[in-house]
């Protein structure tokens, strides 16, 4: 049986989520948490991302996974928290998503600590808090398929966490916030007419060459430290998202994503989703 994609990736977004990021905890074995995680049984309700801490502690590495791209200029910074095990957790059920994390925060509590809990949610059937769709521009099918993962079955995901100023973008008329994002809110018709720093073109991925084809899994957030969006996209390689977050950091020709006009990213990481066989996580790229 040859591996697959870990299912949770190339599913549709659910109505709930969880976002876990989680650290090595001193002189934790990490070649314990990379047997257990071979024995990890996994189904559509969770997808896992291995970071390089967790790797390099056990003296692994996977070729391709890097650090997250470090982005300066134009006024901007890209914030990174890296962590040793990402976890995305899918549901429809808010409780049932409370049990499962905690299962495996006991699971793992002898070698990890949590960072990072982070609630997302589907808004308005996809649209981001701002009131936009999300994701217009994903690949389907095959496309899918082929942006998202290597012919091993296996994904490299980028993660930023962004917190929006709604207050900003509510100060806007209706024809600028539609000008920021390069498409209307109602009805989502992309403006032949857009400038450059609106978020399309910032982020069309067929401009690019190579085209900078990902797969964007991305839901809201809102917690005591304010609401915003979990950015996630999957890639068979991180190349696509690195040529992406350059252009909106304005590296190519100095005018950066109008987004940041109200939204910034408070975090970010990359990591690396291996593929699956039989229901279990198949590590033999992590060399």
């Amino acid at each position: 049986m040859s591996p697959t994609p870990q299912p949770g990736i190339l599913a549709p977004v659910p109505l709930q989520a969880r976002y876990l990021r989680l650290r090595l905890r001193p002189g934790a074995d990490a070649r314990a948490v990379l047997d257990d995680l071979a024995s990890l049984e996994l189904d559509e309700s969770l997808v896992v991302g291995l970071g390089r801490e967790l790797l390099g502690a056990a003296g692994r590495e996977v070729e391709g996974l890097r650090a997250f791209p470090q982005v300066e200029g134009h006024g901007l910074a890209t914030p990174s928290a890296p962590g040793a095990l990402w976890c995305w957790l899918r549901g429809e059920d808010r409780g049932e998503l409370l049990h499962a994390r905690r299962r495996l925060v006991a699971r793992w509590s002898r070698w990890l600590a949590v960072d990072d809990d982070t609630e997302g949610f589907r808004h308005r059937e996809g649209r981001d808090l701002s009131g936009y769709v999300d994701g217009t521009e994903n690949p389907e099918g095959d496309a899918a398929l082929a942006a998202a993962c290597d012919a091993s079955g296996a994904s490299f995901v980028a993660v930023q966490r962004w917190r929006h100023e709604l207050e900003v973008m509510e100060a806007m008329s209706a024809d600028e916030r539609d000008l920021v994002v390069g498409r209307t809110a109602d009805g989502d018709v992309e403006l032949g007419d857009a400038p450059p720093s609106a978020h399309v073109k910032r982020t069309a991925q067929e401009s690019f060459d190579p085209p900078a084809f990902v797969v964007r899994r991305s839901m809201p957030w809102s917690d005591a430290r304010g609401e915003g969006l979990v950015f996630v996209a999957f890639g068979h390689d991180l190349t696509a998202f690195e040529a992406l977050w350059r252009r909106m950091m304005g590296q190519e020709d100095g005018v950066t994503d109008a987004l940041f006009r109200f939204t910034r990213p408070v975090d970010g990481a990359c990591y690396w989703c291996p593929p699956v066989r039989g229901g279990r996580l198949v590590l033999d790229a992590a060399r």
